[in-house]
């Protein structure tokens, strides 16, 4: 096939180990720099609510940028944006280790974040160009157990790094490893197809209207507990009316930045609506969880983050595993048995910690992660396989997009599920307890998880 004309060129893993290093970066810029946050508000003697803004400036940038980044990509040449991606990345990295003050450290985090929104998005995309069919679902379960040690490995070594020479020691070893990821980059993967083009027919109106309505979308759920009503009430307004006028000049345009018949296809529609689903309820066990092993358990914070770290270790070890099966089975059985397991995990995890403590938690959070990392690698597969080379920049975007968006309103929802969980239970007589938060928390997972499923078996495209 002409659009497979890369995936048998010799020696495919270690340019799959350049995409590696780079989905591994990414995944650290998001959760390296949440361990600094206290140092930085006493270094720049600002209160934790300003400092909160190194997080926050990083996922608005990927969230606002991933499709655009996931189409350009499409049209320029997926290497030749991979690698500049990656050296902004890297740039932005040095600027914020040597960032004199706040400000300038928000605004290296945000353009960070677009390098970040063009690694992890054309880093899959890319697969389809250097690995054969066959291999796919290996190589897409490898990226995702990358991304799962970077998830995991961020806290313990930014901790460390600030621990032994402070703050900018994390920013200047995602600069160090960002230098060597642009020169594996350089070294190992192959020039793009004489049919990269330059973007003539680029949607810039639409990637900006997109951009505006998810970052507004975005802010509603991250900044919502700090804004007065009024506030939230006038984002999530200009969000909707974005996202309308977006909608509206993607019809009219001749070259538009997301094709709309591409999410009128089912099973596409589907997979992206259970990914978001999914994505939700994995956010659920991070932001719930800290609060129910500590607040509830008594867990002091080495057991609390020891308990934690069962979800990414279970995740990093099912990746590449269920990559294989996907490879052996097809996709779909894979899928639905991920998404049984994490109904199953998130039943547990709303009966089993009463019953059991932290043991109980711990067991329940390792059956819904192995069900998350085995539906999303299958997931994944399934819809790039199904992808024509010209739109898997766009589509690979698309699957983070809805992953991203599930994590957002994922976090917010279920924070404030856990919150009036113990007020319900105490109203319906049955005690004011942190435990009904979490059983609420994760029995609303579990119909989320039901949901994704329904939507899956529905959706399934027809051989």
């Amino acid at each position: 096939m002409p659009d497979r004309a890369l995936a048998h060129v010799q020696g495919y893993w270690p340019r799959l180990g350049a995409l590696s290093l780079a989905m591994l970066l990414s995944s650290l810029g998001t959760s390296i720099a949440n361990v600094a946050l206290p140092t930085l508000a006493r270094s720049f003697d600002a209160a934790m609510a300003e400092v909160q803004w190194v997080v926050i400036a990083y996922l608005l940038a990927v969230t606002s940028l991933i499709v655009g980044a996931g189409r350009l990509g499409d049209l320029i040449g997926r290497r030749r944006l991979f690698l500049a991606g990656m050296t902004v990345f890297c740039a932005a990295s040095a600027l914020c280790a040597l960032s004199p003050n706040l400000p300038v450290l928000i605004a290296a985090r945000a353009v960070q974040g677009l390098g970040g929104a063009v690694m992890m998005t054309l880093a899959v995309a890319m697969v389809g160009d250097l690995v054969p069919t066959e291999r796919t679902g290996s190589a897409i379960g490898m990226l995702g157990t990358i991304s799962a040690v970077g998830t995991a490995l961020g806290p313990s070594l930014g901790g460390a790094l600030i621990s032994l020479w402070g703050w900018p020691s994390v920013f200047a070893v995602l600069a160090a490893l960002g230098a060597a990821a642009v020169l594996a980059g350089s070294a190992l993967l192959p020039a793009d197809s004489p049919s990269a083009r330059r973007p003539a027919g680029f949607d810039l109106r639409g990637l900006i209207l997109l951009a505006f309505s998810l970052a507004a979308f975005s802010a509603v759920f991250t900044l919502g507990e700090r804004l007065q009503t009024p506030a939230l009430i006038g984002i999530a307004i200009a969000s909707a009316t974005g996202f309308a006028a977006f909608i509206r000049t993607e019809r009219r345009a001749s070259a538009p930045l997301v094709r709309l018949d591409l999410l009128g296809n089912r099973a596409l529609g589907t997979a992206l609506a259970s990914l978001m689903m999914v994505s939700a309820i994995v956010m659920a066990t991070l932001v719930v969880g800290p609060f129910y092993l500590s607040g509830v358990l008594g867990l002091d914070p080495v057991r609390t983050g020891i308990v934690m770290s069962v979800g990414p270790v279970v995740a990093a070890l099912t990746g590449i595993p269920a990559g294989r099966l996907v490879d052996r089975l097809a996709a779909y059985p894979v899928i639905v048995s991920g998404l049984v397991a994490v109904v199953v995990g998130a039943l547990s995890l709303a009966v089993l910690p009463g019953l059991l403590g932290a043991a109980g938690y711990a067991a329940s959070l390792a059956v819904l992660t192995f069900g998350y990392a085995m539906f999303q690698t299958a997931n994944m597969t399934a819809i790039m396989q199904r992808t024509v080379s010209a739109d898997r920049g766009l589509t690979s975007a698309l699957l983070g997009l809805s992953r991203n968006m599930g994590l957002i309103w994922g976090a917010s929802a279920m924070a404030a599920l856990y919150a009036v969980g113990p007020r319900l239970a105490a109203a319906a007589g049955l005690g004011h307890t942190g435990g009904a938060g979490l059983a609420l928390v994760f029995a609303v997972s579990a119909c989320l998880g039901a949901a994704a499923l329904c939507a899956t078996i529905w959706g399934r495209p027809t051989q």
